[in-house]
């Protein structure tokens, strides 16, 4: 099994990463330019309202809608955390290591919010979901930075293994491992990646976690309400710690800066994989050379096929999404009916697991699965399911397959459901399904290049173009419309075909490769 990270920079700041397993699309991520509360983040919050009928309190983070923040995610030291915080901004020499003896008592998992918070406090917070739809963020109180290998916690002792690690010798060498290099008052999440570390590693790890929780004190003895006192990072390069292991085999960026960042942060955590990070420096957008444009326009969509003749439909509603499906045209093909529904049935299931992840889909999902009458035949679709599901790091849970062919997964949702719009309206018809001819498209071409060229002086123009088009203006060299442009103004226009472009669309780009708004 192999992985790569495809990561396309937009020109305007944005980011679309696609994360591609044996070749094929699995994950897929666009981070906005201006994207703030991303899940991690830090801020120093004001207690805005207390519900004490939810039994939470809106607290305000700077988003336009107050984030939501409930008792249980409060954390067992809020307590702690908020004389550690009262302490460290009335003093400026107090130390920002918590000492256990300041220390308060863990609160109860059945108490009252309003016992422990009031309003315009100032308190602490993490985002733990990100603002989706008309709600604001999650947050919660209970502190943690995640490193590579481990996650540091503040106010709490304890050491953690992952689930993952099965070993129990291996678990029980972490764990004594953990306990004799971590801080006092700090506990710790040994991650699964940590396995077969060495306490070197584990050393690196933990260090550059102790002084981001140094610079998040720092930040917080001055912060002012709603300010941000310590970022989670670039989401690229927060995949990228996530993710990253021997699987990888190559990481494709087509921005320098970002390729020198990414290219560091491997060399210092996973020296031996330096050599897959690459820059990609083609003419055709890297989405478009590597695949993915391709894949992302079968992929996102109402219907989805797989199997030859077999399709999911996807349908989302305000409370939860169905998944439908259907043999299609494979249905009668075996003599035995219930073998073909469970052959479709199982295939279904590895590519509902493969939907989840790449649209991010959260909440309730119900999935309709052909009836199957074998008992025995709904617990193999259901462990198939179980096993695809298992790579997925969104929390979920899993139901058997009920006697109508109905199983019911929940999904944790930290963000925005990833949505791409696949059938678009025609720009050059708008809609009306008349176009106008080739000719009129060439006169609108050459006017736009014109004043390009004579009202803003422009020298170095690449038009993106439909391949057909693109073959019409640079077909005959001499005889092409492009020489033609080139000895009535005097500039040489590069042409560049784009498969994903509809017919008569087309785009102007400057020499920095930034788009032209004509």
């Amino acid at each position: 099994m192999s992985s790569e990270l495809i990561i396309n920079c937009h020109p305007s700041g944005g980011i679309e990463i696609a994360l591609l397993r044996d070749k094929k699309l699995i994950e897929l991520h666009h981070e906005k330019a201006d994207n703030n509360f991303a899940v991690g983040d830090v801020y120093l919050g004001s207690v805005n309202k207390l519900m004490p009928g939810l039994n939470a309190a809106f607290v305000d983070v700077g988003h336009e809608r107050d984030a939501f923040l409930h008792y249980l995610d409060l954390g067992p030291q809020i307590k702690s955390l908020v004389k550690f915080t009262k302490m460290l901004r009335s003093d400026s020499k107090q130390s920002i290591w918590p000492l256990k003896d300041d220390n308060e008592k863990d609160i109860e998992k059945t108490g009252k919010i309003g016992n422990l918070l009031t309003r315009f406090q100032q308190v602490v917070v993490q985002v733990t979901k990100e603002p989706i739809s008309n709600k604001g963020p999650r947050l919660s109180a209970q502190l943690s930075l995640a490193g590579r290998f481990v996650v540091l916690m503040p106010f709490d002792e304890g050491v953690s293994i992952s689930k993952k690690i099965v070993k129990q010798e291996e678990r029980l060498r972490l764990k004594k491992l953990v306990q004799s290099i971590k801080p006092e008052n700090f506990g710790v999440i040994v991650r699964t990646v940590a396995e077969d570390q060495s306490v070197e590693e584990l050393q690196k790890d933990l260090t550059d976690l102790m002084q981001k929780w140094e610079s998040l004190c720092e930040q917080l003895k001055t912060a002012e309400p709603k300010q941000k006192i310590l970022g989670e990072g670039d989401r690229t390069l927060t995949l990228v710690r996530d993710l990253l292991n021997d699987d990888f085999v190559g990481i494709h960026i087509n921005n320098q800066f970002l390729h020198n960042e990414i290219k560091n942060y491997v060399k210092v955590k996973a020296p031996d994989l330096e050599k897959i990070v690459k820059l990609y420096n083609g003419k055709t957008p890297i989405f478009e050379q590597l695949g993915v444009d391709k894949q992302i326009k079968a992929a996102f969509g109402k219907e989805i096929n797989f199997l030859g003749g077999c399709y999911l439909i996807i349908e989302h509603t305000e409370a939860l999404h169905v998944i439908d499906v259907n043999s299609g045209s494979t249905a009668g093909k075996e003599i035995n009916q219930e073998e073909n529904a469970l052959k479709v049935n199982l295939e279904a299931a590895i590519e509902v697991a493969r939907q989840l992840r790449l649209r991010d889909m959260g909440g309730i999902i119900v999935v309709d699965f052909i009836d199957l009458k074998t008992p025995g035949h709904r617990k193999q679709v259901y462990e198939k399911l179980k096993e695809e599901m298992k790579l997925d790091r969104a929390k979920h849970k899993i139901l058997p397959m009920s006697p109508f062919g109905l199983m019911q997964i929940t999904r944790q949702r930290v963000r925005p459901q990833m949505n791409i719009v696949v059938s678009e309206k025609c720009p050059t018809c708008k809609g009306t399904g008349e176009i106008s001819s080739s000719v009129v498209l060439m006169d609108e071409l050459e006017n736009r290049l014109k004043y390009l060229i004579h009202n803003m002086n422009m020298s170095a123009i690449t038009i993106h173009v439909h391949p057909y088009i693109a073959a019409y203006l640079t077909k005959g060299f001499l005889k092409s419309k492009r020489f033609q442009w080139f000895f009535k103004y005097k500039r040489f226009v590069k042409v560049l075909s784009v498969n994903s472009f509809q017919f008569g669309e087309y785009k102007f780009y400057n020499s920095s490769g930034e788009e032209i708004n004509v």
